[in-house]
């Protein structure tokens, strides 16, 4: 987990509507649309493993259902709420919440499998003509907002929800997306019997958000939601479930479940309370880790450092336990000893663009060599083919700066910027990289941004003028 990493989404105020309507399953569209100055944040956090156990379970779930599958289209969002949502591209977003609430790997097994059925439905698209068709009834109501990237972290994302404001056009949406749910309930099941395995998560979770519903005063009926009645969905499910000849348990996927709950639950609760959660008389392998989290935030380091080598003494390659120990050792100005850690957690997971962003700032801070500065521009430049991430571009304008590479240095200062939406500034860095005698290869590239740039200027007059 990595908390310094977070990006800062700036998003519509339409979202916490959406979410006041959507406790799980949101089957709202998410488009790529320009800025909009309505919004408030929301916040995406990078964390490899998560992000990698997500990915293991969506493959086959996307694979079953003929869908193209990439690593990079899985985002975690920091919210507590029970919740996850699909968008353009098929991208995945889930909540903390739904990882940190389960109660087994099986319950988030059975919630990507219902998010995949809106995918392989074409809902996403078909709520675009809808809403379209909406929009031209001229409903003058209806709010258009979007986001670029932000300061730091995984920039590359940009999404907006579309909602109709006005009653009758939120009934329309609701009765159309009732359909929809049920037929990605129904997907789910289906997804799951093709990979072998078990519909009771789904069926146990949708009970957890039938009692948190209550227990909001949420009502239930088709109007206030977005998706049939939780009683109905709780009653296929369950027929579904008893039905499967498929075990509801999976002891390796559950074994990395622990490990993420108990370190998303150390990162975003109060450690005072994960102490008490996992008390050192817990021996476990999640509570070591947890307590190793748990003593970092409350700066004991001594104590962190203790339980993360307790798991390393038993499981030495285990790159996240390296992550946590670098990123302990990082945080508290250890600097050589934090590249030693990324090092070998690079070196043991070498396809992660997240390790070799780590490892390149901590080198970066480390007062690099020459040889140095060229790994770090080698190893950003490698993360970047794997993933855009406007961190990894703002860390490479850093590293060209070093080595004196003016070109380079405003190139990657301007993809940066371009990145979290400071147009203005990407145009003078890339004006700048242009009178600096930059490569032929790395004039096409700044053609290329100039042209992104322009395009991007276009849409957001566009849309200003829309609004």
């Amino acid at each position: 987990m990595v908390e310094k990493t977070y990006q800062l989404i700036l998003t519509s105020f339409v979202f916490k509507l959406c979410k006041k309507l959507v406790w799980i399953f949101c089957s709202l569209p998410v488009f790529l649309l320009p800025f909009s100055s309505h919004a408030e944040t929301l916040r995406l956090i990078s964390d490899e493993e998560t992000e990698q156990f997500l990915a293991d379970i969506l493959k086959p779930l996307y694979q079953s259902a003929g869908i193209a599958f990439s690593r990079n289209n899985v985002f975690l969002v920091d919210d507590n709420s029970l919740n996850a949502f699909v968008g353009d591209g098929n991208i995945m977003f889930v909540h903390t919440g739904t990882l940190m609430n389960a109660d087994n790997a099986n319950q988030i097994v059975g919630v990507l499998a219902h998010e995949t059925g809106h995918i392989q439905g074409g809902h996403i698209i078909r709520q675009k003509i809808k809403m379209q068709s909406l929009q031209q009834a001229s409903l003058a109501s209806m709010v258009a907002a979007g986001i670029l990237g932000a300061a730091t972290g995984r920039a590359d994302v940009g999404m907006a929800v579309l909602l109709g404001t006005s009653s009758s056009a939120l009934h329309n949406m609701s009765a159309y997306q009732i359909q929809e749910e049920r037929s990605a309930d129904e997907a789910a099941v289906q997804l799951l019997n093709k990979t072998k395995q078990s519909p009771a998560g789904i069926r146990d979770f949708m009970k957890k958000i039938q009692q948190q519903n209550i227990m909001e005063g949420i009502e239930e009926n088709t109007y206030l939601r977005t998706h049939p009645v939780t009683s109905e969905r709780i009653t296929f499910l369950s027929q579904a479930a008893e039905k499967s000849p498929y075990p509801l348990l999976n002891s390796e996927l559950e074994n990395k479940f622990e490990l993420i709950k108990a370190k998303l639950q150390a990162f975003l609760q109060p450690p005072e309370k994960i102490l008490k959660q996992f008390p050192i008389t817990d021996t476990s392998v999640p509570a070591y880790y947890a307590r190793s989290i748990a003593y970092f935030r409350l700066l004991n380091i001594n104590l962190a450092l203790k339980n993360i080598d307790i798991l390393l003494q038993n499981y030495p390659k285990n790159p996240f336990f390296h992550e946590l120990k670098a990123q302990i050792f990082m945080e508290t100005g250890n600097l050589s000893k934090a590249v030693e850690e990324y090092q070998i957690a690079y070196d043991l997971l070498p396809d992660s663009a997240l390790f070799q962003i780590n490892l390149a700032q901590a080198m970066i801070e480390n007062s690099p060599n020459a040889n140095d500065i060229q790994k770090i521009i080698n190893l950003l430049n490698q993360s970047l083919i794997l993933r855009q991430d406007s961190f990894a571009w703002l860390l490479l304008s850093r590293a060209y700066g070093l080595k004196n590479d003016i070109a380079n240095a405003n190139y990657a200062a301007a993809e940066f910027s371009f990145s979290n939406g400071d147009l203005d500034t990407a145009e003078r860095q890339t004006d700048n990289a242009l009178k600096a005698n930059p490569s032929n290869s790395l004039k096409l590239k700044l053609d290329d941004l100039q042209k992104r740039i322009f395009d991007l200027q276009k849409q957001k007059r566009k849309q200003i003028q829309y609004l």
